[in-house]
């Protein structure tokens, strides 16, 4: 899922005073009847992706739905990043110029904090960290938005399913109010989202990518949701997909990704998805609206 983005507005940095909940009356205006759009890896399309600045700017917005990645340090802390190497989106190569590639696995949680995440995206931005999972799980609460993360890589990191889950139950997110309607824990890795599922039952879940039609039962058995890529579908196989009941007596939904202008967004509105995940959650707001 690719990123390209523009840099706009004002510097939210990690360790800056937190900005002003967004309003619930706010975010309802983002929903309308059409699908859900989710912010992908925050309003990434205008602000450092993964960062805290990413999650305000989405909610600056009016989105209360915002995606993220984990993945695990070498002394077991959970970070806030998409690539498996820090290098696109910190200044790591200059930090530690003799430890390529740079694998997050690699680093320790302190050394991963020195790092900036911003600049990269545009110099307003400079400055900003990579979050841990407990702290962007807190400013997402305060937002009032709700989370759709991501397991990525989890063959890298055994037991990170449990460890994540822990995290999120420390952090008050595996509470019924959480579960039943602001969390989604997603994977390309359909043994990891068995997994989860498994663990937390209650927990809704969903797969990243497209199972052919005849999978789809088995799918069912733990996953809530089928998130392909949009290039991916067609109207036939979303109402393949919405044909089966998935582990909460729903069902199945699908969410695509990742949609960052008009003319897509509409197509794949137009096929009965149920979510757009999108860099730009403006731009396709407009566009289903």
């Amino acid at each position: 899922m690719p990123v390209r983005a523009v840099a706009v507005t004002t510097t939210a940095l990690l360790g800056v005073a937190l900005t002003a909940p967004l309003s619930h009356a706010r975010a309802d205006e983002a929903a309308g009847d059409g699908p859900v759009v989710v912010a992908h890896r925050g309003a990434s399309g205008y602000a450092p992706e993964n960062t805290l600045a990413a999650v305000d700017r989405a909610a600056e917005l009016g989105f209360r739905w915002v995606e993220n990645d984990v993945q695990r340090t070498r002394d077991g802390e959970l970070v806030v990043l998409h690539d498996e190497s820090l290098a696109r989106t910190t200044d790591v190569e200059e930090v530690f110029p003799d430890r390529s590639p740079w694998k997050v696995k690699d680093f320790t949680a302190a050394e991963i904090a020195r790092l900036d995440a911003g600049s990269w995206f545009g110099p307003e931005y400079a400055g900003a960290r990579v979050p841990t999972l407990e702290q962007y799980v807190h400013r997402v609460e305060h937002n009032h938005q709700k989370l759709l993360l991501e397991l990525k890589s989890p063959g890298l990191y055994p037991g990170i399913e449990r460890q994540t889950l822990k995290v999120l139950a420390n952090e008050g997110w595996l509470d019924r109010r959480h579960v039943a309607g602001r969390l989604v824990v997603q994977s390309f890795d359909a043994d990891s989202i068995r997994t989860v599922h498994d663990l937390k039952p209650a927990v809704k879940t969903g797969f990243l990518g497209t199972p052919a039609v005849s999978e789809l039962p088995a799918y069912a058995e733990f996953a809530d949701q089928i998130n392909p890529s949009h290039g991916s579908l067609s109207m036939s196989y979303v109402s393949s997909v919405h044909a089966f009941t998935g582990p909460h007596g729903r069902p199945l939904e699908v969410l695509t990704w990742t949609v960052n202008d008009a003319e897509t967004a509409r197509r794949v509105a137009g096929y009965g998805v149920d979510g757009i995940i999108t860099n730009k959650p403006d731009v396709v707001r407009d566009a289903v609206d």
